[in-house]
């Protein structure tokens, strides 16, 4: 998987799907998707063999970085620009007063004068979980400290060990990523975070979101490592019955869909999927149906433009996209039929891994009220290569994220 790493950004600044690799790498990627399956089978196994470490996913907000700037040595905290050409760093309330306001001001401010007490080296990136932003409510009876970043309510115990860190903490922040270099735009990034070497601060409560099972229940029977290994079976079969060169050159077409056509694009087809809760029962017709998908989208700019010219030009493009994208439904749908099997694998492992009682309940809020749901997900990384993907139920995901009530809703 070293050369699929070599392609990736070396910023953690957006992790992808485990089985959108395909779409991103070609050949090389769904091999890299099927390898990770089997190494996380494998450790669920209870195998010495697996090479893969897992990191639960929290749904904090916002992303947000702190260290050392090492052009000047100064501490600062700053968001995803900080790697940018010219990067937004914070290293004073006065510069967080001119760039950031309302909410954002606030935890920023916190997160300055809290994080530099931590003793900080290199840079950490992490997701803030709260300021003071805790709440306290209860939920069937049980009084919990709630606090909800972004789509998920964390819920803790009041009377629990970690619920009195809760109370005395002014920030929260799960800390999954460390970054090393000499200056800031050449960092490179490597998944985990080391926070035993941390100052400990009553003041800050953090985590490295490390995938925790105190319980031992996260790993497989040998019924289910036997139903897994059947799907990865087919998985392999699959992969095998697509075509390298033609999948190349519809990545290529993949690849020119820019600007205006960019909502043409397979991943943004697949995503409206996702959005809708619709789960592809049917390969080959999900396959063709991504012909009209193109030639629609296309369409749209065709309406939208007012000369005969533009309309013109965009009327050639149609044409041509549908010819194109006609000569690969056969291999599009060997794609589909692979991306499913990953799905159904990768939809056992996070089933697994949610049996395990993590550091906190979670919750969505909704109109009826507090809603028991998942961890957001999880993120395998692969311990040779320092690859990374996401293991997320998208279907749940994508639901809570339409139908519950958001943190900025309130803001």
């Amino acid at each position: 998987m070293k050369t699929l790493l070599e392609q990736a950004a070396t910023k953690n600044l957006h992790l992808e799907h485990l089985e959108d690799h395909i779409l991103n790498f070609g050949i090389e990627g769904g091999r890299a998707s099927l390898n990770f399956l089997r190494s996380l089978r494998d450790m669920l196994a209870g195998s010495a063999r697996s090479s893969v470490n897992m990191t639960v996913k929290w749904d904090g907000a916002p992303a947000i970085f702190a260290g050392i700037d090492p052009a000047d040595g100064k501490f600062f905290v700053a968001k995803k620009s900080v790697f940018n050409v010219s990067p937004k760093l914070y290293k004073s309330n006065k510069e967080i007063d001119n760039d950031l306001s309302g909410a954002l001001n606030s935890k920023f401010k916190i997160a300055l004068a809290e994080f530099k007490k931590l003793g900080i080296t290199g840079v950490l990136q992490g997701d803030l979980m709260f300021t003071d932003d805790v709440s306290t409510d209860k939920i069937d009876g049980k009084k919990y400290y709630t606090f909800q970043p972004n789509t998920i309510v964390y819920a803790v115990d009041v009377d629990s060990d970690l619920g009195s860190q809760i109370k005395k903490a002014k920030v929260g922040v799960v800390w999954h990523t460390t970054y090393k270099g000499k200056e800031l735009q050449s960092m490179k990034a490597s998944f985990g975070a080391d926070i035993s070497k941390l100052t400990k601060s009553n003041s800050v409560w953090m985590d490295d979101a490390t995938y925790k099972d105190v319980s031992g229940r996260s790993t497989f029977t040998e019924k289910e490592t036997a139903s897994i290994t059947t799907i990865l079976s087919d998985v392999g079969k699959t992969f095998q019955s697509i075509n390298g060169p033609m999948l190349r050159k519809f990545l290529k077409l993949q690849e020119s869909m820019t600007g205006a056509l960019v909502g043409a694009s397979y991943k943004t087809y697949n995503n409206s999927k996702v959005r809708r809760g619709e789960k592809i029962s049917n390969p080959n017709k999900h396959a063709k149906e991504y012909v009209k998908w193109v030639e629609d989208n296309v369409q749209k700019q065709i309406d939208k433009v007012k000369t005969p010219n533009a309309k013109g030009k965009y009327q050639n493009i149609q044409k041509q996209y549908s010819i194109e994208m006609k000569k690969h439904v056969n291999n599009l749908s060997q794609v589909a039929k692979f991306q499913n099997y990953l799905i159904d694998a990768k939809m056992q492992i996070v089933r697994k891994l949610n049996n395990v009682k993590q550091l906190t309940d979670t919750f969505v809020k909704t109109k009826d009220g507090f809603k028991v749901t998942n961890p957001e997900g999880y993120v395998a990384i692969d311990r040779v290569s320092g690859n990374a993907v996401k293991l997320v139920d998208r279907m749940e995901f994508s639901f809570n994220n339409f139908t519950a009530i958001k943190a900025w809703d309130k803001w």
